[in-house]
C-alpha cells in the first residue's frame, strides 16, 4: 500500500505541478531524525538477500559492539554508560560509515545464578543497544563466547576466557587448564583440556547446560522485545545464538560434518523456536558453522558450512567469521596482501550461503594493529573489504564486472572506544591489571579510542573505514566497486584505478576515490541508497548515471532522480538516493570525489562511456 501511494502522489505531482514533494508519506510516522519515509523498516530474508519493507536489497556494514562485553570491569556490558553507548553510536555511524552493529552480550551476566535471570543487567544491555537503534543503525545481539567461560582460568594464567557463568563452570570438575606451548590464545580452543571437554559438555548437554542456555536466551529475547518500542524493535535484525561453535572434541567416528549435522544444527534449531517463543517470529538466526570450516591454514581447516543443514531459508542467515591466520602468524606470510588476496575465501562464503538459499554475513574480520603482524593491516583489512564489495580483484572488475557476484554483509572487529584505556583484572587477578589494547588475550583490533578530551578517534585510515557501500539497492544488484585509496603508511593503495580504456571517467575521478555501482531496477519506488563517507562532501561529490549526472547533488525529493540527504539518526552522515522510476531495467552509478567543477562536457563524455561499456558488459 505505501508504494501504491506514493506512485499515486508522484503522478499528481507530474501532472499538476504544484505540490512540492520533500518525500511521500509511509504507513508508520518516522521515529528517528533525518528519516524519510522509506526509512525504518524491518529487515527480512527474501532470496538469499537481506530485503527492507520496501523490496530494497540491503548491505549491513559496521562494527562489532564490542570486546568490552569479555571483561569484567564494565560488568559484561560493551560500554560503561548509555552516553558512551550514544557517543560510540554517533562516532560509528559518522566516522565509520557503520549502519549495524553485531552487540555483544554475556551468559555469564545474564544468568550469573542458574535458573535466575538478572534482569538489571538487562536493562542495561537493552538501554546500551537503544543507543545505536537511535542512531539509525541496526542491531544483532550476540551470545559472546571465547574459549567457554573467564571461569575455567586460574588468577595466574596467560590467558583468559568469557561466556559461561561460574556455576556451569563449577558443575564440570574440569581439569586443571594448561594450553602446553601455546603462541596465540586461540590454540587453547583446541589444546586446553579444560576448554575441551566444557565445550564437549555444552554441546551434549551435560548437567542440562544447554536446556539452561537456551531458557536465558529465550527470556532475554522476550525482554528485549518487551523493553523496546515497535519501531526501535523493527531496527533489531536478528539474534547470533552462539560465536564461533567448536566441538571441544569428537566423539568416536565423529567427524566436524556430522557433529555440525547433529548437534550443532539441532542446536540452532531448538534456539530458533525459542526466538519464536519470545516474539521474534520475523526475526532471522544469525547461525554459525563450525569455526574451522573456512580457516585457511589447510592444517587448521575442516569440513563444515551446515552443509547437511538443507536449504535454510528465511529464518536463518549464514554466517560466518573470516580472519587471514596466515597473516597474523606472521610466518605463513610474510609479505602484504595484495589486490584480490580474498576473492577465493569470500567467495567461498556467497557460494555456500547462496547454496544454503539464504542472506551471509560475516560478522568478524580484522587484523590485529599492535603487535608484529600490525603492518600488515592497511592491506589485509583492504583487502578484506574489497572481497566483501566483489567476488573480483580490481584488476579483473572492469572487464568482467557481470561476475562481480553479490555484495557481503561485514562487521569489523572491533569497536572498542577504551582501547588503550582499561582497567581489568585480569581472572580477578589484582597483581595482573590489564590497560593496553582490547585488555583481552593480548588483542588489539579495535579501530577507535578515546582521546585525551574524550573524543572518539579512529585508528585506522578512515578512507579505509568510512567507505562508499550499497546500503538498499532498489532491485536487484548486478556488480559494486569502491576504490577508498586507503593508505598504507605514506604510500596510497589504488588496486582498481579506472581503466585508459575510459578516458573521460578516468579524467573525472583522477586521483580520487570513486564507487560504482550497477544494479536492475525493481518494482518499489524506493530509491537506491549509497552511503556517502565524510570524504565525500555533498558540494564536493559528482554522479554519473544513466538517470542524471550531477556535481554537487541536490537535496532529495520523490522526483529528484540523482540527490543527497542525512542517514535517519541525526548524527550528520549522509547517502545519495537515486531515484528509477521503472522496472526491470539495467541502470549503473559512479560517484566520486576526485572532480573539482567538472565541464558539462566532461560529464557527458563520462556518462557516454560508462553507459557503452555497462551496455557491453551486462
Amino acid at each position: 500500500m505505501p508504494n501504491i501511494r506514493t506512485r499515486l502522489l508522484v503522478v499528481l505531482v507530474v501532472l499538476f505541478g504544484s505540490l512540492a514533494v520533500t518525500g511521500a508519506p509511509s504507513a508508520t510516522a518516522a521515529t528517528l531524525p533525518d528519516s524519510l519515509w522509506f526509512d525504518e523498516s524491518p529487515l527480512t530474508v527474501q532470496n538469499g538477500r537481506f530485503v527492507d519493507g520496501n523490496g530494497r536489497e540491503v548491505v549491513l556494514r559496521g562494527y562489532n559492539v564490542s570486546g568490552e562485553t569479555k571483561l569484567e570491569e564494565n560488568s559484561g556490558l560493551p560500554f560503561a554508560s548509555v552516553a558512551d553507548a550514544r557517543k560510540s553510536a554517533t562516532a560509528l555511524r559518522a566516522l565509520g560509515g557503520g549502519n549495524s552493529v553485531r552487540f555483544l552480550l554475556s551468559w555469564a551476566y545474564a544468568e550469573p545464578t542458574r535458573g535466575a535471570v538478572d534482569t538489571a543487567y538487562l536493562a542495561a544491555a537493552t538501554d546500551q543497544m537503544r543507543a545505536f537503534l537511535d542512531a539509525g543503525i541496526r542491531v544483532y545481539p550476540d551470545f559472546h563466547q571465547d574459549l567457554y567461560s573467564r571461569h575455567l582460568f586460574n588468577s595466574g594464567s596467560w590467558y583468559t576466557g568469557d561466556g559461561a557463568p561460574k556455576w556451569a563452570v563449577q558443575l564440570g570438575s574440569y581439569p586443571q587448564e594448561s594450553c602446553g606451548i601455546c603462541l596465540f590464545w586461540g590454540q587453547n580452543i583446541t589444546q586446553n583440556q579444560a576448554v575441551t571437554k566444557a565445550q564437549y559438555d555444552f554441546w551434549h548437554n551435560a548437567h542440562g547446560l544447554q536446556d539452561s542456555f537456551l531458557d536465558t536466551a529465550q527470556k532475554t529475547m522476550a525482554y528485549v522485545q518487551q523493553h523496546l518500542s515497535a519501531a526501535e524493535f523493527a531496527g533489531v535484525v536478528g539474534f547470533d545464538p552462539y560465536n564461533e561453535p567448536y566441538a571441544g572434541s569428537y566423539d568416536s567416528g565423529q567427524t566436524s560434518r556430522t557433529w555440525e549435522q547433529n548437534l550443532l544444527w539441532p542446536f540452532y534449531q531448538r534456539f530458533r523456536a525459542r526466538m519464536d517463543a519470545a516474539g521474534w517470529q520475523d526475526k532471522p538466526a544469525f547461525v554459525e558453522p563450525n569455526l574451522f570450516w573456512n580457516a585457511n591454514i589447510s592444517s587448521q581447516k575442516q569440513e563444515g558450512g551446515l552443509l547437511d543443514a538443507g536449504t535454510l531459508g528465511p529464518q536463518y542467515v549464514f554466517n560466518t567469521h573470516f580472519y587471514d591466520q596466515k597473516a597474523i602468524s606472521g610466518v605463513l606470510m610474510w609479505g602484504n596482501a595484495s589486490d584480490g588476496q580474498y576473492a577465493s575465501d569470500f567467495g567461498t562464503v556467497r557460494d555456500r550461503a547462496s547454496a544454503a538459499g539464504t542472506a551471509a554475513v560475516v560478522s568478524e574480520f580484522g587484523q590485529p594493529l599492535a603487535g608484529s603482524t600490525a603492518g600488515k593491516a592497511p592491506t589485509v583489512d583492504k583487502a578484506m573489504y574489497q572481497a566483501l564489495d566483489s567476488g573480483l580483484p580490481g584488476s579483473r572488475w572492469w572487464s568482467s564486472p557481470s561476475a562481480s557476484g553479490s555484495v557481503l554483509s561485514g562487521n569489523q572487529w572491533q569497536w572498542d572506544i577504551y582501547n588503550g584505556r582499561h582497567h581489568e583484572l585480569m581472572n580477578g587477578n589484582p597483581d595482573k591489571v590489564q590497560t593496553s589494547g582490547d585488555a583481552w588475550n593480548d588483542e588489539d583490533l579495535s579501530v577507535v579510542k578515546l582521546d585525551d578530551t574524550g573524543t572518539v578517534t579512529l585508528r585506522q585510515d578512515a578512507r579505509l573505514l568510512d567507505r562508499v557501500y550499497p546500503g538498499a539497492t532498489a532491485g536487484t544488484t548486478l556488480a559494486f566497486t569502491y576504490e577508498d585509496r586507503s593508505r598504507d603508511g605514506s604510500t596510497t593503495l589504488t588496486w582498481n584505478p579506472v581503466p585508459g580504456t575510459l578516458p573521460n571517467t578516468a579524467q573525472l575521478v583522477g586521483s580520487g576515490q570513486y564507487g560504482l555501482l550497477v544494479w536492475r531496477s525493481g518494482s518499489g519506488s524506493a530509491p537506491t541508497e549509497l552511503h556517502l563517507p565524510a570524504s565525500f562532501p555533498t558540494a564536493g561529490t559528482t554522479v554519473v548515471s544513466d538517470l542524471g549526472t550531477v556535481h554537487g547533488p541536490p537535496a532529495y525529493t520523490a522526483s529528484t532522480p540523482v540527490a543527497a540527504a542525512p542517514e535517519p539518526g541525526g548524527t550528520g552522515s549522509r547517502r545519495l538516493l537515486l531515484t528509477d522510476s521503472d522496472s526491470g531495467v539495467l541502470h549503473y552509478a559512479l560517484v566520486t570525489n576526485g572532480a573539482t567543477a567538472p565541464s558539462a562536457t566532461l560529464l557527458a563524455a563520462a556518462r557516454s562511456e560508462l553507459a557503452s561499456w555497462a551496455a557491453a558488459r551486462f
